[in-house]
């Protein structure tokens, strides 16, 4: 039976599942469980929003959003749920993705989400587990492990 995720990533469209794969692979590697979903704010609010309000009930812990553009999914989802976001801004044909980076870095007082840089999806798995590891101690371990690596290397 496979573990229950603990990490849940959700894209506004399936063209960032190529730049989102870094983000699985890296969680993969440090062996968090996680749930990926495809619904963007704007075309499928309902979706986000029964996703995004079940959320903690399932088990999640860490919510990694990734958008483009207007960039508003990481912020709707973050009004859902009591959980932390991380948004991931995704590099765009039009501004070169400084249009999502600057939309997620501005949430109104109240609604945060954590932001990484422009398809910095490996740090918001890094990122992820080390909030999983302020009280999960096997996730903090995970990252002194591949802390040390880093360093090693």
């Amino acid at each position: 039976m496979a573990e229950a995720p603990l990490v849940g990533i959700i894209m506004g469209s399936k063209s960032d599942l190529p730049a989102m794969e870094a983000c699985t692979e890296q969680l993969d590697e440090l062996g968090v469980p996680y749930e990926l979903v495809i619904a963007s704010a704007h075309r499928a609010p309902a979706r986000v929003h029964e996703w995004a309000s079940t959320a903690a009930d399932r088990g999640i812990k860490v919510i990694i959003a990734a958008a483009g553009k207007a960039a508003h999914l990481g912020g709707v989802v973050a009004a859902y749920t009591p959980l932390p976001i991380v948004g991931v801004p995704m590099k765009t044909s039009d501004l070169g993705g400084m249009d999502s980076l600057l939309s997620m870095v501005q949430m109104p007082s109240g609604v945060p989400v954590a932001c990484v840089a422009i398809g910095g999806a490996k740090n918001a798995a890094i990122y992820a587990t080390q909030i999983l590891g302020a009280t999960m101690p096997e996730y903090r371990s995970k990252i002194i492990e591949f802390k040390n690596a880093m360093a090693e290397a």
